[in-house]
């Protein structure tokens, strides 16, 4: 309760309220929450709790008791952030993985304790191939927007996961949409599954206000900065379709003195987690990203 007094949170978001309660009862979960609902406290509180009321006597080093997958490296950052947040009162290590950096320091964190790996599917089976991690003490599997990660093409990589955890664990899977390729995956993983639902199929979170302004293509960049200027926006987030198409309007917009970054798969991790960071602090008015890289 201390690191939630200390993160500012006094009532839980629909979602907590729904989904906090049926992970503390150690069942399985389907969520069904969008981004912006407050759906990775709605497990990492949970989870939290669990492993720290049942202390592993004897755990091996690189020997996780909770698994997060998570389809790209700024979400895993981000929910092992929330980790960090929420259990930094409490004996419990975490570490997060993902490509795109040097894997020597991960192995060298893997040769001690961990509780909580936050990680990439691609990532985790590098390791795994290295041998230097070892699955077979996972007692919770969380899978963060899963749809997300089947649209990357990452079902192969589950699978191949699934097939080295304990068969006796308990599994969470969120999801913002309920596609068949969701339903066939939760069916196979989930055992009399506990269902919440905050937002309906591509539906936006209750705190987005959407407009919509129908324009020429051309005048798209023009009325863009006039909306940022005219309302005086301190941090905007644009979503673009093309790597490209990033890359001129980051341009663009600076050119027209409104600091921007644009990130997408094509720029290192590094000035990737640079522009994230200088966005949350206030510091970067405008990022500018492609949906994947989003």
């Amino acid at each position: 309760m201390r690191a939630i007094n200390d993160a500012g949170y006094t009532t839980p978001t629909p979602v907590q309220a729904q989904a906090i309660p049926l992970v503390l009862a150690g069942g399985d979960l389907l969520a069904g929450a969008q981004t912006g609902t407050g759906k990775t406290a709605g497990f990492t509180l949970p989870l939290l709790h669990l492993l720290n009321a049942k202390p592993l006597e004897n755990q091996r080093n690189g020997s996780p008791r909770c698994l997060i997958l998570t389809p790209t490296r700024e979400l895993a950052a981000q929910v092992e952030e929330s980790v960090q947040t929420y259990g930094k009162y409490l004996q419990l290590k975490s570490m997060v993985m993902f490509g795109g950096v040097n894997i020597n320091p991960q192995i060298k964190s893997l040769r001690g304790k961990i509780d909580i790996l936050v990680s990439t599917p691609g990532r985790l089976l590098d390791h795994i191939g290295q041998k230097t991690l070892d699955l077979s003490a996972v007692e919770i599997l969380v899978l963060d927007e899963a749809d997300r990660m089947l649209d990357m093409g990452f079902i192969r990589d589950i699978k191949k996961i699934l097939a080295l955890l304990p068969k006796k664990r308990q599994n969470l899977l969120f999801s913002a949409t309920f596609s068949d390729e969701i339903k066939n995956l939760s069916d196979g993983l989930l055992n009399n599954p506990g269902f919440v639902e905050v937002a309906r199929r591509n539906t936006t979170s209750e705190l987005v206000e959407q407009t919509v302004h129908m324009i020429p293509q051309k005048l798209k960049s023009y009325l863009l900065i006039h909306l940022i200027k005219h309302n005086d926006w301190k941090q905007v987030l644009v979503f673009t379709r093309t790597k490209h198409g990033a890359n001129r309007l980051a341009e663009k917009l600076c050119k027209d003195d409104i600091p921007a970054m644009a990130i997408h798969g094509n720029k290192s991790q590094s000035a990737r987690t640079k522009a994230l960071a200088q966005f949350k602090d206030g510091s970067l008015p405008v990022l500018v990203a492609t949906d994947i890289a989003a």
